[in-house]
């Protein structure tokens, strides 16, 4: 009995050592094809959007420096093309390297924040920030996505209000960051028939901008309210949970 006891034992841990290394192996395949994925996807955006967004740096620096050399001069939104451009590229080479690593985030932040107004302002959309509660740092998927909510509403500001001016409240509270872009354009106003409610205010569609902020705010557990007001004009709230580092 003992001698069977002990080779019961001896054939239960080798039953357990061949379900690790199973799991292991399974494991590190679905790793290894991940990383395959991520590493089509980054050739893919390098060969589709790198030498299109240096053809623009490229064309827009030459612009600039013929109206300098004509001592005319430089329209705000060729500079704010120039800057943008530049930024395009530095944020496609940071997520390249992103796809191309076990790591994740995209190195974008609300330190990235006043640059993005700049360029915003440059570009003739006047903005306004106001900063409340006590500033800290936040956990960096909580940051990238706060940027990347900015920069989209802003974006749609440009797109679509028309001649608008845009506010930016960030909140800082002890659980959570809130964050709020308003616009007072006419961007939700349709000139004529389409999508719509029926008296031709615009109502939130499903736009690629949207769902990426409703997509970034649901992974954090977050709330996101996107839509016209009644005084006129857009607004994008979200609220997303981001309790102070230890």
């Amino acid at each position: 009995m003992g001698v069977t006891f002990r080779m019961w034992q001896l054939h239960l841990r080798e039953v357990e050592q061949r379900a690790e290394e199973a799991e292991r192996t399974r494991d590190e395949a679905a790793r290894r094809r991940a990383m395959e994925e991520r590493l089509r996807i980054a050739r893919e955006l390098h060969d589709s959007l790198t030498h299109s967004i240096s053809v623009i740096q490229v064309q827009a620096g030459v612009a600039v420096h013929l109206a300098r050399k004509r001592g005319e001069d430089v329209p705000p939104a060729l500079l704010a093309i120039q800057e943008a451009g530049a930024d395009a590229v530095r944020e496609l080479r940071a997520t390249l390297g992103v796809l191309r690593s076990e790591e994740d985030g995209d190195g974008s932040g609300l330190s990235q924040l006043d640059g993005l107004v700049a360029r915003a302002r440059a570009a003739g959309l006047p903005v306004t920030v106001t900063v409340t509660g006590t500033v800290r740092l936040l956990p960096p998927e909580a940051d990238q996505a706060a940027y990347r909510i900015v920069q989209e509403a802003l974006t749609n500001v440009s797109r679509h209000a028309g001649q608008a001016s845009a506010s930016v409240h960030l909140h800082y509270g002890p659980q959570a960051l809130s964050i709020q872009v308003d616009d007072d354009g006419n961007g939700t106003r349709l000139a004529g028939a389409g999508a719509g409610n029926g008296n031709g205010t615009r109502l939130p569609g499903p736009g690629l901008g949207l769902v990426g902020m409703r997509e970034r705010v649901s992974a954090l557990g977050g709330e996101l309210q996107a839509g016209p007001q009644d005084d006129g004009g857009f607004r994008v709230r979200a609220e997303l949970p981001a309790r102070a580092l230890s």
